[in-house]
């Protein structure tokens, strides 16, 4: 169990990594977004491949987030029936989650977008627009993204049994980073609990 956690520790980081930076390519669809419509407008120049790149970052903050957002508990849960159990049970409900449906169908999706991929790839497959851009790089998102969401599901499965086991704390609990403000406090009220300790000592 040792090992699978250093594993999972591994997927985490790796997924906070790309989660941290993946950002920018919204920022960056919205930009290009921005100044195709200024360009357009002012001097009614366009071009497919200003609107096509547009949706290519787009999908690929999509995608390769779908990892990092399942790291932060952040997909789509329906609480209804779930709310109502025991946090053992809640713990089952996603391992059964993780292993019988996330995992499998991640597996589908590789095995058919990996050869979609590497045709698009091998091809050269360009946009059927005029001045579009070539498909392989927007192709390569969906077997990227799926890996990285395969992975962290395993992470996930990981904990969860790791937590079971009496290993780790609860996986599921938001680990929330405290402020600089909150960090002081917290230190003065340490710094006060120890002084009070020491006069009770020395009294």
């Amino acid at each position: 169990m040792r090992a699978l956690l250093k594993f999972s520790n591994a997927v985490d980081w790796l997924n906070t990594q790309i989660g941290k930076h993946v950002i920018w390519l919204i920022l960056a669809s919205a930009v290009i977004s921005g100044v195709n419509a200024i360009v357009r407008k002012a001097f009614n120049i366009s071009s497919n491949a200003y609107l096509e790149v547009q949706w290519y970052l787009f999908a690929a903050s999509f995608m390769i987030a779908a990892g990092y957002t399942l790291l932060q508990n952040e997909h789509v849960r329906i609480d209804v029936i779930t709310s109502r159990l025991s946090k053992r049970k809640q713990i089952w409900l996603d391992i059964i989650g993780f292993s019988l449906f996330l995992t499998p169908i991640c597996l589908v999706i590789l095995y058919h977008s990996i050869p979609f991929f590497l045709r698009g790839y091998h091809s050269g497959e360009m946009s059927n627009n005029a001045g579009g851009l070539i498909r392989w790089p927007v192709y390569a998102m969906m077997p990227l993204g799926f890996t990285l969401l395969l992975l962290q599901g395993w992470s996930e499965l990981i904990k969860r049994i790791a937590f079971l086991m009496g290993l780790i704390p609860d996986p599921t609990l938001k680990k929330v980073d405290k402020t600089a403000e909150e960090d002081l406090a917290k230190a003065i009220r340490t710094l006060a609990e120890n002084k009070a300790k020491n006069n009770n000592s020395a009294s």
